[in-house]
């Protein structure tokens, strides 16, 4: 059977991979969070002095619920793709990982404070690393658990990052040719077009804004590669 969508546990990780955390919950007090996610799908948290898991020994771990939050922004505003709680053990980031745990946070929340981290002062901010327990997700009408089995094992759509160059590049620049060519394959208007998703499965288009639609456009297969997702992509823009 043809699959027209990624797997839900791909398309989770794809959205950790965009997302950045929002709040974190520890022993049953929430606050804001500051970080990012590593290449495993692990939340990593900025933590600054007097915040609540600043003072936790390296050696030991606490049960934490880190929200991540994935948004688009679309003509300056931002909408929300997923929202995902990950319960898991949040531990100090060890010295050897600091310099890369860093770089992943600055990607998603640049930062004078992760300087400073990296440093290694324990007096001074930290970096902290959430092993996953299981994962709660919403996005768009779908909402669900992954255990951390099926989390980790799963990884973001192999073309993602450069699937979401182009969507920006089509949303920029071609969104008039994305208006048109819509309305041709489905036979009707298709107001305010945006492209939403696109991945190696096919691709979503979003219409209208008050009440917004979602169109799904499947590729014939999926595709192995950036190289074959662009020439999907310009098939789609120029039907026949």
């Amino acid at each position: 059977m043809h699959v027209k969508v990624p797997p839900i546990s791909e398309r989770v990780r794809g959205l950790a991979h965009a997302a950045a955390p929002t709040h974190v919950s520890i022993d049953g007090s929430a606050g804001p969070a500051r970080g990012g996610v590593d290449g495993t799908g692990r939340p990593l948290l900025l933590v600054r002095p007097g915040e609540p898991l600043h003072g936790l020994p390296a050696a030991d771990d606490v049960v934490v619920t880190v929200d991540l939050s994935a948004s688009r922004t679309l003509a300056g505003v931002e909408h929300p793709r997923g929202l995902l709680k990950v319960q898991g053990w949040a531990q100090a980031v060890p010295p050897a990982d600091l310099r890369e745990a860093a770089v992943a946070v600055a990607g998603r929340c640049p930062d004078e404070a992760l300087f400073a981290a990296v440093e290694g002062d324990p007096a001074g901010p930290r970096l902290f690393r959430v092993d996953v327990g299981y994962v709660i997700y919403l996005t768009g009408q779908e909402s669900g658990m992954l255990d951390a089995e099926q989390y980790l094992a799963a990884g973001p759509d192999p073309v993602h990052d450069a699937a979401e160059r182009m969507l920006r590049h089509v949303n920029e620049a071609h969104r008039e040719q994305l208006g048109r060519a819509v309305e041709s394959l489905v036979g009707e208007p298709a107001p305010e077009p945006w492209l939403w998703e696109l991945d190696r499965y096919g691709a979503t288009v979003r219409s209208g804004l008050a009440d917004p639609t979602l169109i799904r456009f499947p590729w014939p297969s999926p595709v192995d590669g950036p190289p074959a997702l662009e020439r999907a992509l310009s098939r789609l823009l120029c039907p026949r």
